[in-house]
C-alpha cells in the first residue's frame, strides 16, 4: 500500500497536493511485473507512463546495425519512465524489460487529465515541470557522455 507521503517522496510527484496525491493512489492500481517482462518496446506506439514503486528494470536501445541491444539504463524504486509519450507522439525510443520481481504505477494521457489537470492546474504544471526537469538532466547526462566518446574517437 502506498502513501501519499511515499508518493511525495518520487520526484515526479515532488510539490504535489496531498489531496491530488491521495487521488491519484486511490484511482490507480500498482501493477506486479515478474523478471523478463517487457513492459515497453521500442519502436511501439503507446501514451502510457510509469513509475518504478520496487524492483528492478533495465532500459534496452538497438543498436542500429543489428538486432542486438544494449543496457542504457538501470531503474529502481522512485524512477519512471515512459513520460516522453505524453510529450511527443512518435514511437517509443527504447525497451524496457523486468529484471527482478517489480512493481509499477501506470498512467495515460486520460488517467493524468483525470487525477491531476481537472483538479488542480497548479499541480498539473507542477507534474510536467517534474517531468521537464528529468528530461533535461537525462539530456545533459547524455551530452556529456557523447562529448567523452567524441573525444576518445578524435584522440583530443
Amino acid at each position: 500500500m502506498i502513501t501519499p507521503e511515499a508518493l511525495a517522496r518520487i520526484g515526479l510527484f515532488k510539490d504535489l497536493a496531498d489531496d491530488t496525491l491521495a487521488h491519484i493512489i486511490s484511482n490507480l492500481t500498482p501493477h506486479a511485473i515478474e523478471p523478463g517482462t517487457q513492459v515497453l518496446s521500442e519502436g511501439t506506439e503507446d501514451v502510457a507512463m510509469f513509475v518504478v514503486l520496487g524492483g528492478e528494470l533495465e532500459v534496452l536501445k538497438r543498436i542500429s546495425s543489428s538486432k542486438r541491444a544494449i543496457r542504457v539504463a538501470l531503474l529502481g524504486p522512485g524512477d519512471w519512465f515512459g513520460e516522453m509519450s505524453l510529450l511527443d507522439p512518435k514511437p517509443r525510443s527504447a525497451s524496457v524489460r523486468a529484471l527482478a520481481p517489480s512493481t509499477l504505477l501506470s498512467m495515460n494521457k486520460e488517467e493524468i487529465q483525470a487525477l491531476i489537470y481537472d483538479r488542480s492546474l497548479r499541480d498539473y504544471a507542477t507534474f510536467m515541470t517534474n517531468i521537464a526537469r528529468a528530461l533535461a538532466h537525462r539530456l545533459r547526462v547524455t551530452s556529456g557522455i557523447l562529448s567523452q566518446a567524441a573525444s576518445n574517437v578524435h584522440n583530443i
